[in-house]
């Protein structure tokens, strides 16, 4: 497996908070700018499909391959030779939330498809990590 970044953070807002951004997709693109949308064939859960649009590329189908409310919401997409997978964690602290993010590609073609998939990763992952922290922070305001 091979990580094309991770980002952490901290935030005063609950876990459950996180988790219902993570399951809203018609919301993606408020926090991941990224992504011009992201659509479910079904609810979300476990096993559920669906595809995205990120901005200048092609569509993607993806499966949500971790639905665990209030700790992991995780998606993957295949490619040839090449599974990539977005995988997002929250665990409740007595302040609020622990949050992390980590994109890995695996499979025979990884290093083929880290080369051609992972140069904004890097970047893109800690950036809409904060993006969905403030947005949920203050989504009471």
């Amino acid at each position: 497996m091979i990580e094309l970044a991770a980002a952490s953070a901290s935030s005063t807002a609950s876990r459950s908070d996180f988790f219902a951004r993570w399951a809203d997709h018609d919301t993606w693109d408020e926090w991941s700018p990224d992504m011009d949308w992201v659509r479910l064939d079904s609810p979300a859960t476990l096993g559920a499909t669906g595809t995205l649009k990120p901005t200048g590329g092609p569509k993607v189908r993806f499966i949500i391959s971790a639905f665990e409310p209030g700790r992991e919401y995780s998606d993957m997409s295949t490619f040839p030779g090449a599974r990539l997978v977005f995988q997002h964690l929250v665990e409740a602290t007595p302040f609020g939330s622990d949050l992390t993010v980590r994109v890995t590609v695996d499979g025979p073609l990884a290093r083929l498809w880290a080369s051609i998939l992972g140069k904004g990763f890097s970047q893109s992952a800690p950036e809409d990590l904060a993006r969905l922290i403030a947005l949920v922070e203050h989504a009471g305001d």
